[in-house]
């Protein structure tokens, strides 16, 4: 008898080599651009992390993933909405495990359960003339912030930003760890450790969706 469990692996992997290989023969043929293969490559990074770490169990009422910077990615490939506000105050990074259980009510209850290792950067808020996004310039790289964060801080253009990435990856997204108004407070952050860790928390959401509307 076939086991279930193992054929649905089985799958998983077919399914991600497949878009490996199709990553691959478009950057090959030059279809695809430089930063549109990085994104593609960290969408499917994250799916095989969710793969390998993540779970759904009772009945699609728990679902554990990967944040990808906006979203949790489930291990079925599919995104769970993670509100700015939430990701902001627990200063989400970029492939931190996160448990959902979505209450009876259709209430979210999000549960940071593997932080990454982070490394603190100290960067320039600047602001995409076209898109109007937040971006943050350190160390030669751009990278996107949540809107939450910056407007928490009251952040604005010229600002010494404090931002969290991972230690062992890259990344297109950043956390927010604080904002220095005029860089006054610059000779206090340089003694600070360059990594640091996130102890993982939890917080009840407000209700945005019902059972109903979930496509689990």
């Amino acid at each position: 008898m076939v086991d279930e469990n193992k054929l649905a692996q089985i799958k998983q992997l077919i399914a991600s080599a497949e878009e490996a290989i199709r990553v691959a023969k478009g950057m090959l043929e030059g279809d695809l651009g430089e930063s549109d293969a990085d994104a593609i490559s960290n969408e499917i990074s994250h799916l095989q992390k969710a793969r390998s770490v993540g779970s759904v169990d009772h009945n699609g009422r728990v679902v554990e993933g990967v944040f990808d910077g906006l979203n949790m990615v489930g291990p079925d490939g599919k995104q769970y909405n993670v509100p700015a506000n939430y990701a902001s105050k627990s200063k989400l990074v970029e492939g931190d495990v996160l448990k959902l259980t979505i209450s009876n009510d259709g209430s979210f209850v999000f549960k940071q359960i593997g932080p990454v290792e982070r490394k603190r950067l100290i960067g320039m808020l600047n602001q995409d003339d076209t898109t109007g996004e937040y971006q943050v310039l350190a160390n030669g790289k751009s990278y996107k912030v949540l809107l939450a964060s910056i407007t928490y801080f009251k952040g604005e253009v010229g600002d010494e930003v404090v931002i969290l990435v991972p230690t062992d990856k890259q990344t297109d997204w950043a956390a927010v760890e604080n904002i220095v108004k005029g860089g006054e407070s610059q000779s206090n952050l340089d003694a600070v450790p360059s990594t640091v860790t996130i102890q993982p928390e939890t917080h009840e959401l407000e209700k945005e969706k019902t059972v109903d509307d979930l496509e689990i």
